[in-house]
């Protein structure tokens, strides 16, 4: 219901500014009525794909294509002071998801990275790599069933982030922004869609060093059976 008012507000306020001539005061208002809606109606898809619990189509989506289409827009919008590096180390990057929401976990965690680093600059890189989880996984890689995996990794050389609240930082409406910069729900959503995935994601940071976000999705079985046919 409130999405339905929003749509109101910002379709009879695109409607007006289409009628507004362009040197016009009132222009410049609408433009930031406008862009309030488009937040706050961001803001409204983000607590229901929290909230909802029903399962997304998922269909073989190869990882690459996708980081690089991010990679290219991220480059239009970040700042010269911070430099991106890609790394692709993986051969078969096809997983089992909806495009979108592999969209939504990589500019996430790349939007994090960028706020971390925006003060003084630095190096976003952002890596697909293969690897294998055994019988006996490594602490970090925990409740990950055995299999065939892509870790895309997200790596910022920010602030850090501190001990002490980074085992919180993929609570609901958890954050440390400032008011007006974030909400708290962009982590909480991405790991709900990794663990819906069967896959996981970490975190290691260290305060004036930078973070380091680790997700791990799992290989898609048929292509892989295709493959081996």
């Amino acid at each position: 219901d409130f999405n339905n008012i929003l749509g109101a507000i910002s379709g009879y306020t695109e409607i007006s500014l289409a009628k507004t001539p362009a040197d016009s005061r009132v222009k410049y208002y609408l433009e930031q009525i406008y862009t309030a809606s488009q937040r706050a109606i961001n803001l409204v898809k983000q607590i229901l794909e929290f909230s909802r619990q029903t399962e997304t189509e998922r269909i073989p989506v190869s990882l690459t294509p996708l980081v690089k289409e991010a990679v290219k827009m991220l480059r239009e919008i970040m700042p010269a002071t911070i430099e991106i590096r890609l790394h692709l180390r993986t051969g078969d990057d096809t997983i089992l998801a909806d495009a979108t929401q592999i969209y939504q976990i990589l500019m996430n965690l790349c939007t994090n990275a960028y706020q971390a680093m925006k003060e003084k600059g630095g190096i976003l890189e952002i890596e697909l790599e293969s690897m294998e989880v055994g019988e006996y996984p490594a602490e970090e890689l925990r409740g990950l069933s055995p299999g065939r995996y892509v870790e895309m990794t997200v790596k910022d050389t920010g602030e850090g982030i501190d001990p002490v609240i980074v085992k919180r930082i993929f609570d609901p409406f958890f954050t440390t922004k400032k008011i007006g910069e974030g909400t708290g729900l962009g982590l909480s959503v991405v790991h709900g869609i990794v663990r819906n995935y069967g896959g996981k994601i970490t975190v290691e940071s260290r305060l004036g060093e930078g973070t380091s976000f680790h997700v791990y999705f799992p290989r898609s079985h048929e292509v892989r059976e295709e493959s081996l046919g």
